[in-house]
Order: C-alpha cells, then sequence, then structure tokens
C-alpha cells in the first residue's frame, strides 16, 4: 500500500520544477514518518534534475539535507518517537552485507539507495527526496539533531557539512595540520568552520579578490589567491591536506606543489575528467597524492552533527519557499548564494 505525498519534482531535463503528486510507501516495521520541516539545495540536486550526469529517474523529487519531525514510528522502531528532531541525508538504504557496509561507510556501498532517484531494495519502488511535505525512511537510516541546533542553519550538514567532515576524518585533520580549502561556495564555506573548530591551520584558496574578509569570519587564517603566481609560490610545500570543493573541471595541477611531502589533495565537488591531465612528476617525487570522497556513514554523519552540535556549527544560508527552486537553481549557478539555499517546507501549503 502507498500513501499521497506533495513536493516539486523535474520531469525531464530540460523542464522546471514543478509541484507533484506522488506515492510513498506505508510505514513497515522499521520505519520512520517524518515531516519535512527544511531542505538545503545541493549542486547535486540541480545535476540530478537536468541529467547531467546520467542515470536520472523521472519525474525526480529532490533533496537530500532534510530536517523534520518525527509524525509515527513502526511497532519495531525503538531509537526514536513522535516529535523528535531528525535527519535525513543523501543515503536511505543499502545491503548492510558488504565491506563497505560492515565497517560503517554506507555510502560506498554497491546498492546504496539514494535518497531519491534510486530504489527501493525491497519494493522496487522510487525513492523521492526532500523537496515533499513528508518522507519514509528505515530507522537506521535516520539521524538525530542535536539539542539547541537551529534547525534551518543544520539541514545543509546532511550533504554539505559530512561531504567536508567525511575526508577531514580520514585525513585525520586535528590541531596542527595545514589544511587548505579550495573554493568558497557551500562545501567550502563548511570546511573552513569544520576544519577552525577542529584546530586546524586553515587556508582559502580562491581565484576570485574580495573574499577575505568573509573567509576569515568563517574560519580561514589565510586567503591565497590561486590565480596569483607570487602567492601560490609564497605557499609551496605548504600543506598536508587540500579539500578541492570546485564543482567543474578546473586545472588542479597549480594545487599540487603547495602540498608538503606526503600531502593530500582530495577531490570532492567535481565528478569527470580532469583537464588538463594530471602531471604525475610531483606526486612521484613528493610522495603526494590526488583522492576522493564522498559524503559519508551513517554512524559518521551522526558523529558530525554531534560535533557541530557542540561547537553551535550550522550553514550559512538563505531561506526560499519551494516555488522559487527554478531561480535558486539558476543563482546557484552563478555562485550568487551565500552559501547554502534552504526550502522552508511550510511554503507548500501556500
Amino acid at each position: 500500500m502507498t500513501q499521497t505525498s506533495r513536493g516539486f519534482a523535474a520531469h525531464s531535463p530540460t523542464e522546471a520544477l514543478v509541484p507533484f503528486g506522488f506515492e510513498r510507501r506505508d510505514p513497515r516495521p522499521d520505519d520512520v514518518v517524518i515531516e519535512i520541516l527544511y531542505c538545503g539545495v545541493c549542486h547535486s540536486d540541480l545535476h540530478t534534475a537536468r541529467n547531467d550526469w546520467g542515470g536520472t529517474v523521472y519525474p525526480v523529487v529532490p533533496g537530500h539535507e532534510i530536517v523534520g519531525r518525527v509524525v509515527s514510528v513502526g511497532a519495531e522502531a525503538k531509537r526514536f518517537k513522535a516529535g523528535d528532531q531528525v535527519g535525513v541525508g543523501c543515503l536511505v538504504d543499502s545491503c548492510k552485507q558488504c565491506a563497505s557496509c560492515k565497517h560503517g561507510h554506507e555510502n560506498y556501498c554497491p546498492k546504496m539507495v539514494g535518497t531519491y532517484s534510486g530504489k527501493d531494495l525491497r519494493d522496487g519502488l522510487p525513492t523521492y527526496g526532500g523537496y515533499s511535505d513528508r518522507i519514509v525512511v528505515t530507522e537506521s537510516f535516520v539521524l538525530k539533531m542535536p539539542d539547541g541546533l537551529d534547525l534551518k542553519g543544520a539541514a545543509p550538514l546532511l550533504c554539505a557539512g559530512i561531504t567536508m567532515w567525511s575526508p577531514l576524518m580520514h585525513w585525520k585533520v586535528g590541531p596542527g595540520t595545514n589544511l587548505a580549502i579550495t573554493g568558497l561556495g557551500g562545501l567550502g564555506h563548511m570546511g573552513l568552520k569544520l576544519g577552525k573548530a577542529l584546530g586546524a591551520n586553515v587556508t582559502l584558496f580562491t581565484r576570485s579578490p574580495g573574499k577575505e574578509d568573509d573567509a576569515r569570519r568563517l574560519g580561514a587564517d589565510r586567503v591565497v589567491l590561486s590565480s596569483d603566481a607570487g602567492q601560490m609560490k609564497a605557499v609551496r610545500g605548504a600543506f598536508d591536506v587540500i579539500i578541492d570543493t570546485v564543482p567543474y573541471v578546473h586545472d588542479i595541477n597549480v594545487y599540487v606543489p603547495t602540498l608538503a611531502t606526503s600531502g593530500t589533495l582530495v577531490l570532492v565537488g567535481y565528478l569527470g575528467p580532469l583537464e588538463p591531465a594530471l602531471n604525475s612528476v610531483p606526486l612521484i617525487l613528493g610522495r603526494k597524492a590526488v583522492a576522493g570522497s564522498v559524503i559519508g556513514g551513517i554512524a559518521e554523519t551522526q558523529e558530525m552533527l554531534d560535533f557541530c552540535g557542540k561547537h553551535r556549527i550550522t550553514s550559512d544560508i538563505e531561506m526560499i519557499a519551494m516555488n522559487e527552486i527554478n531561480g535558486a537553481y539558476e543563482r546557484m549557478l552563478k555562485s550568487d548564494v551565500k552559501y547554502r539555499f534552504v526550502i522552508d517546507l511550510a511554503s507548500l501549503g501556500r
């Protein structure tokens, strides 16, 4: 059996998102039914709606930075109760049997089910995301929101936050680490905040002059203009870790010389072939690495939320109504937001 829900959906790569009625499954014994209060707007939402990466299942209801309130729980769901404030991120199920799942990395499971444009492992129904009034999610993929954390600003933590947190943890960023963040957007501004709270020495790489004041407010100790050869030469060999958040094809070769010996540059923003090609010489001569990372597992995401709750870290946001989403997509392509749009789902009723 299914239940009718309301949201906004794209019906093809070239069409705007429009109001959409659709069916969600009736709750299973281990399910949590969530009234969605806020949903962040991620670059992945836009890319999926426009099928930039291929494989989008239409109609698609995007949204995987979901914060809401529990409406009800199944008989076997024990971790939550009606009224709890909860979150749902980029995945809503996995096989639970593979090596990745057993190590808490459900995000790398070959059968990982995305919050939208995916297929339920049990009934085969399509998954629909957070641009909607409610969602039904297996309890083990629901996250507890920390008490006292602003829910509107916390919504982007469910993707932007964990996308930055996971590589920070994997590459052991902490007190004394020399960390650089490339790009000051939805991901980059979270990297500055989290890196600073972890005790790292934080630098922002940017191609745009005039961002220094904002970068320092967000946690940067230093700002380097990557188009300035003198500034880049001054930080040669400086960084243990660089996290590159730029969401489009760009030359990463300019950043590799700024890595220290055994340093790592981690790509988190761009999916696709590198242009120009990566020059392996400085990698080999300096035991440097270029790596990639995507979101994080459920336990790691809860760890990130708890850390943000302790340090009162949220995203800098601009609130929009649901019917403003198409304009928000166009503004996002122009980097015309500081630093994340968040949809007020109460606007669906207006």
